[in-house]
Order: C-alpha cells, then sequence, then structure tokens
C-alpha cells in the first residue's frame, strides 16, 4: 500500500492538469513557449503517472480497470469483477 502522502501528490497533479488545460492548449496553439513556460510545472500532464485506485501501488497498472495487476487478481479471484473469469483449457 502506497503512503497516504503519494497518493494526495498524485491527486493535486491531477487537479493542476485539470484546471490548466485549456490554458494550455491555447498557449500552445499561440506557440507561446514563454507563456507555457510560467505555467506550474505539475500542470504538465506528462507528469502524472498512472496508481492503482484503491491501493496507490505505481507499478502494474491495468488501464482497463484502473486498479494494479496484484489488486486485479484478487478481486477477479473473488468474483468482484463482472465479466472476469479464470482461464482454464
Amino acid at each position: 500500500m502506497a503512503k497516504e502522502s503519494l497518493k494526495a501528490r498524485e491527486r493535486k497533479r491531477q487537479a493542476l492538469v485539470a484546471k490548466y488545460a485549456a490554458k494550455r492548449t491555447a498557449l500552445k496553439a499561440a506557440g507561446d513557449y514563454v507563456g507555457l513556460d510560467k505555467l506550474p510545472r505539475n500542470a504538465s500532464p506528462v507528469r502524472l503517472h498512472n496508481r492503482c485506485k484503491l491501493t496507490g501501488r505505481p507499478r502494474g497498472y491495468m488501464r482497463k480497470f484502473g486498479i494494479s495487476r496484484v489488486t486485479f487478481r484478487e478481486m477477479a479471484s473473488a468474483g468482484k469483477i463482472p465479466g472476469v473469469t479464470k482461464a482454464s483449457w
């Protein structure tokens, strides 16, 4: 489980990216790179990192479900994810 401070930092970055998204696109379209440089660094979407919604784990993230592979396996085995079954042949 990730530290709460790391999860909070990531949520803060997501909020900043959303806040400045329109302004960033306008500045990029105008070619105003000096204006872009004056925006906060964390307003750039490149600085975001996908984390598991439940545990905050930064690695092994599955985009389709929004959770890490470890959490996915636990939930799938318990039958908590609809439409997901264990493969057997």
